[in-house]
Order: structure tokens, then sequence, then C-alpha cells
């Protein structure tokens, strides 16, 4: 379901104006719509498709959109959506693997007013906040946090103090967090089911912090990525499963997959060290040194436990550089 599909979220999960002490309508007129088109040969179409929608959130008057960076990884080309009915270019400028976030400069004037950036610091469990997505309170939904706590994705991506709301947003990538004071404190990443212990909805959005955006803003602006030194990058596809990290899959043409790894295959330590959760491995893993490191596995494999040797890689050369318009 793309943001500009004739839709709206059921009124009953539509956000009250009254039940903030913000203006509302003026907060969710800063997120726009994105829409993006990938080449077919990019390194990601095959997981995430060639045609990609969702939100962004003005955050700067020059233009500067904050998103979830799987929107616009590789790119060719970004509309945005404005609440006004027009539509206007944009440029993928960059996009942090650490963190998740994305950012698209617009290509012609918005004249819409920036969201201001808060803190997840004003979110305890149970404040009542906005997803926000494009297209004002019809396409929002009033929600609660309903969990702060560390998240790994199977994509090799790791969370400290991930925020998950609930109820769950229908188009939840690039959807705004605006949290008690009109300010965002968040970019919704995934949709997720409950687990049979929680109690509540079905389903939950997890939303990265804002707290992650400032310190690496000026590297993403300037150079497209954070500075320093990049993590190293198996392409795994990995998943818990009884206190085991198993291989879900592949990353074609990546380090595990040129190493001979198979889906199915358990890791079950890094240079020497026993992992049984995947914040564990990839913890393990990044505390080698800096992409490129050698990396020794311990891994059962084909009914035999067997030590692999893995040349690490950096994702972001794996990646198609966005084409500016």
């Amino acid at each position: 379901m793309g943001p500009e599909a004739n839709w709206q979220v059921t009124p009953a999960f539509q956000p009250d104006p009254k039940d903030f002490a913000f203006d509302l309508d003026a907060a969710l007129s800063s997120v726009v719509s994105i829409r993006s088109t990938v080449p077919e040969d990019a390194f990601t179409a095959g997981v995430l498709g060639t045609e990609r929608s969702g939100a962004g959130v003005l955050i700067e008057r020059s233009g500067l959109v904050l998103t979830v960076g799987y929107l616009i990884t590789e790119a060719e080309t970004i509309w945005l959506g404005l609440s006004d009915g027009r539509t206007v270019p944009g440029h993928a400028l960059g996009y942090d693997q650490v963190s998740g976030f994305g950012l698209v400069q617009a290509l012609a004037r918005l004249d819409v007013q920036p969201l201001s950036l808060g803190s997840a610091n004003e979110l305890d469990l149970g404040t009542r906040v906005v997803v926000g997505g494009a297209g004002g309170r019809a396409r929002s939904v009033g929600a609660y946090v309903v969990g702060r706590q560390e998240f790994a994705g199977y994509w090799e991506y790791l969370l400290e103090d991930a925020i998950f709301t609930a109820p769950a947003h229908p188009v939840w990538g690039g959807a705004a967090l605006i949290g008690p004071t009109g300010k965002l404190c968040g970019i919704a990443s995934l949709r997720l089911e409950q687990t049979k212990e929680q109690d509540g909805d079905d389903q939950l959005n997890m939303i990265i912090p804002i707290d992650l955006l400032p310190p690496v803003l000026d590297d993403l602006k300037t150079t497209g990525h954070r500075s320093g030194a990049v993590r190293p990058w198996l392409g795994v596809y990995a998943v818990e499963m009884e206190e085991r990290v198993v291989v879900a899959g592949l990353a074609e043409g990546g380090p595990a997959e040129r190493a001979g790894l198979a889906s199915g295959d358990m890791i079950l330590a890094v240079s020497g060290t026993e992992v049984s959760t995947l914040a564990a491995f990839y913890r393990r893993l990044w505390a080698l040194g800096a992409a490129g490191v050698s990396v020794p596995l311990t891994v059962f494999h084909d009914g035999a436990v067997i030590d692999i040797l893995l040349e690490s890689g950096d994702r972001n050369r794996f990646l198609k550089v966005p084409a500016l318009h």
C-alpha cells in the first residue's frame, strides 16, 4: 500500500487534537510522502524491491528530509509528495547504516515548516504519541509507547534502545514519531508482531530514536555517510532459534556466500567466543575491527562443526551511488 493510494487510518485510531498540547495539524504538515525507484540490477533490489514508498519529515528549511534509509538506498529517482498536492524531485543525500536513517534533499522549494528535533528522553512507557504519515490526521495514528529495549535485525543491524509503539501504523516506513511536545522523536522503521508474552495490540511499530541523528547529521549532509571506521559486514541474514544464531539467507556475492556459508548453518562462535543471540553475534563481530578485518567463525555446517575464516567487507561498496536528477 503506497502513501498516494486512496486510503485512511481507521477513524478510531486517528489522533485527536484534543489529546495533545501542540498544533497537531501544523506538525503533521511537515510529513511528506516518498516514492523512489531503484534499478533492477541494484544490490538491494531483490530484497527491498525496485519501487519503494513511505514517508519522510522535513527537518530543515533548506529542504532536508529525514526518512528511513531503506526507502532511498540505491534510488535513481525520488519524488516527494506534499500536503498541498505538489510533487517535487529529491536526491538521496545520505544513508547511515548504523542507525538506519536516510536523508533526502528536495530539489525544489517546499514552503513547508520543518519539524523541530526532540529527544527520546521525552518518551516513557505509556506516553501518548503520534505516528504521523503523509496526508495529515487521516493517515496518522494516535499511539502509545509500549516498549523501550534493544532490537537486533536480521540484516546485521542493532539498536541499543529502540522505541516500540502501538497500535501500528499501516504504512510505517519513514513515518514520524511526534512526541508530547510536538517535536520529532523518531522515525518508524518496521512493523512487528507482538510476542505471546506481551499484552495489547497484535502489531507494533519499531522506531529509530531521533537522538542517533545529531552526532552524524553533518557527516551525512557532506559525505553521505558517517565518518570514522566502517563496521565489518558479512552479508548474513540471521535469526535466533532456540538460543542459536541460524543463517536464514545470504547476500548474493557477499563475504559469507563467497566463503561457503549456507542457509541453515548455525553460527556457534566468533573468534572463539560463543554467541547465542543476534546482538551478541554482532557485537563480537564489530569488536574485531573495521571493514576488511578477517573474521574467524565456528559454524555447524552440513552435520559437522567447522572453522571458517571470512574476509569481511564494507556494505556500502556493494551499493549503487544515487544518481542526481
